[in-house]
């Protein structure tokens, strides 16, 4: 069985003329209009964010929201591939929950538990995800992935992320404490087939991640296919240092 998210109705289609103040964009729609939207994406969105490129927005029915449309999509690279990245990070979340209880992530079955955002570490954080069977515990800590670097390849983070650094002190920190760890890359870029460490972008996450990983916490990837209709996590892609 494949995870997925289904959009109802339909994602609409766009044409993005630019994003600004972090959490807004500006869009063309079909017949000329500019709206601006809400940007789900806290990151820099390097190669996700290019003006003229196609994008795909949902509509809240929320009355209280000021900006109604939320941007979901964004074509990457030759359009005339279809290749897209879905940039609204907190879809993650939703597809790595899906997916655990589909039984799609095979590594993190067996829990008899799942609890999201549990307070935990010595340094206040939130962890994404308990997974617990008595005193069997999981931390799981999710990351988004849209940076395409071409050939395949993709890399984390996309700008700067001191709170990612701490994210995995803290799961350093329980691995330590004789408690399961895991790190796992929600790669939402259809051309993305392979993650690796954005050295050039923040060198100390880079090696942290891999300090991270050679103290026992299990560092995963997974991959999606993206479509204005729904988002599937497809399976299992490697990462690489």
């Amino acid at each position: 069985m494949l995870n997925l998210m289904k959009f109802i109705p339909p994602l609409q289609e766009a044409k993005l003329v630019k994003r600004y103040k972090r959490f807004l964009a500006d869009i063309q729609l079909p017949g000329g209009d500019i709206v601006t939207i809400h940007c789900p994406n806290t990151g820099s969105m390097k190669n996700c964010a290019e003006p003229g490129s196609k994008v795909w927005y949902s509509t809240s029915d929320n009355p209280k929201r000021k900006y109604p449309n939320t941007w979901e999509q964004v074509s990457v690279g030759n359009e005339q591939k279809g290749l897209r990245a879905g940039i609204n990070t907190h879809r993650a979340n939703k597809l790595v929950f899906e997916a655990i209880e589909d039984g799609v992530i095979k590594e993190l079955q067996g829990y008899g538990s799942i609890k999201a955002e549990v307070q935990y570490g010595d340094e206040r954080s939130r962890i994404d995800f308990l997974l617990q069977t008595g005193d069997d515990r999981c931390y799981l800590e999710v990351k988004s992935v849209t940076l395409g670097l071409g050939n395949g390849k993709g890399a984390f983070p996309d700008a700067v992320t001191t709170r990612g650094t701490k994210h995995l002190r803290e799961l350093m920190t329980q691995r330590q404490r004789g408690d399961r760890a895991v790190l796992l890359f929600c790669v939402q870029h259809t051309d993305i087939a392979e993650v690796t460490p954005a050295d050039d972008i923040d060198p100390v996450y880079g090696e942290t991640l891999r300090m991270a990983a050679e103290s026992g916490v299990e560092i995963l990837a997974y991959g999606t296919a993206i479509t204005s209709e729904e988002i599937k996590i497809t399976g299992k892609i490697p990462v690489s240092w």
